[in-house]
Order: structure tokens, then C-alpha cells, then sequence
């Protein structure tokens, strides 16, 4: 693996991150932004505190508390994907994610500092104010885009203790991903795993086909 090599204030040498897996979680998410970097980072962080590697099948587990871009990066890094079952999504709105190795049980859990990018520069936070909101002139826009990408590349240089607060904590591991039988809806006529099928009107349907499930607010 190639690794990016920083020169620190002591004049020491230090492993920063590994350029070639930045560049295979850029080319699957498609651009480089900062919101990749986080996640890219978050799951460096957890990766080194659990002693781990890649995930071949199901040996590890990531639980997510956002649908941001730095999900992509943590799919690469980790080997955690929805198909098989061992990325878990929950929509917190959170900078926030968990690793866990089934092996051993360990887990680990990394909170992102809040502000980091406010906090170093402000023509970006303006700017992106302004890109976002839809004030941004061209030239604007073109500034911003040039701040974005320096943007990353700070994060993913940024010392583990600045980035994030992470913890190993108690975890009760999600089960593994199971395999159901599956059920042909009476309505639309297509196959729907087992566990999310509803009677409707006497009739095995999808949840497409049945609408909303009833409640009392509770």
C-alpha cells in the first residue's frame, strides 16, 4: 500500500493515511469532498483501534448514524456493505460511527469533533453558505471548489486526537444477515422476502401494496 508520509515538527517522519485506498473510496463515490474524508478518517480511526484490516465476508461490522457522503469511504475501507448485512444504518444525523469485530467481540466508537472545518477556515464556511443557498457567483463557486478539495485533504491529515473522541464501548453485536423464503404478492405479483409481507384484505401483499401500517402514535 502507498501511504502519505507527513514531516512533523520534530522532523519525524509519521504514517498519515493510505493514499491508494483514498483514491479507490474517491472513485467510488464519484468526487472528493470533505464529507468523504470524515468518514474515510473515522473508519482509519476505527480500523487501527480494533488492530483490523478489510473485512473479507462478515467479520466486521459498521453501525452508521448518517446517510453523508463519508458512508462510501467506510464501505471501502471496511469491507461493511449493505448487501451483506454488516453495515447498519440509523438515522441520527450523526457524526458518529461504530466498529466492531465479531471475532472478538471488541467494538469501538468514533464522534467526530463538531466544527472542524468553521472552526479553521471562514472564507469556506461563507462560501459554502453561499454555494448551498444558491448566492454564489461563478467565481465563487469556483474558489469554493478549490477550498473543498484542500478541505479533505486536511482532514485526512489531521492528528486522530484532533479529528474525533473515540472509545471502545460494550456492544450487543446486530446477527448476521439471514436468508428468507420468498413471497409472491396477491396484488402487484412480484417476490417479497418473508418477514415483509402484510395481510391485506385477506391477501398476502408487499408493503408497497399495503400502504401505511396502522398506528395509535404508539
Amino acid at each position: 500500500m502507498a501511504f502519505l508520509l507527513l514531516n512533523d515538527k520534530k522532523g519525524e517522519w509519521k504514517m498519515a493515511y493510505d493514499v491508494a485506498a483514498w483514491e479507490k473510496s474517491v472513485a467510488f463515490h464519484g468526487h472528493i469532498c470533505p464529507g468523504l474524508a470524515i468518514g474515510f478518517k473515522a473508519a482509519q480511526v476505527g480500523l487501527n483501534a480494533l488492530g483490523v484490516a478489510r473485512a473479507e465476508d462478515e467479520e466486521l461490522v459498521a453501525i452508521v448514524e448518517n446517510d453523508a457522503c463519508g458512508v462510501d469511504a467506510i464501505q471501502v475501507l471496511t469491507g461493511c456493505t449493505i448487501g451483506k448485512g454488516n453495515l447498519i444504518y440509523r438515522d441520527y444525523g450523526k457524526q458518529v460511527y461504530t466498529f466492531a469485530n465479531r471475532k472478538t467481540g471488541e467494538a469501538v466508537r468514533v464522534a467526530v469533533n463538531p466544527g472542524l472545518l468553521d472552526a479553521r477556515d471562514e472564507e469556506y464556511r461563507q462560501l459554502r453558505q453561499k454555494v448551498f443557498g444558491g448566492t454564489a457567483t461563478q467565481e465563487e463557486r469556483e474558489r469554493f471548489s478549490v477550498k473543498h478539495r484542500e478541505a479533505a485533504r486536511w482532514l485526512l491529515e489531521l492528528p486522530d486526537d484532533r479529528f474525533c473522541q473515540w472509545k471502545k464501548i460494550d456492544l450487543q453485536l446486530p446477527g448476521k444477515a439471514r436468508i428468507f423464503s420468498s413471497i409472491i404478492c396477491e396484488e402487484c405479483g412480484e417476490a417479497a422476502m418473508e418477514p415483509r409481507i402484510r395481510i391485506k384484505n385477506g391477501k398476502k401483499v408487499c408493503l408497497a401494496c399495503f400502504g401505511e401500517e396502522y398506528g395509535r402514535g404508539w
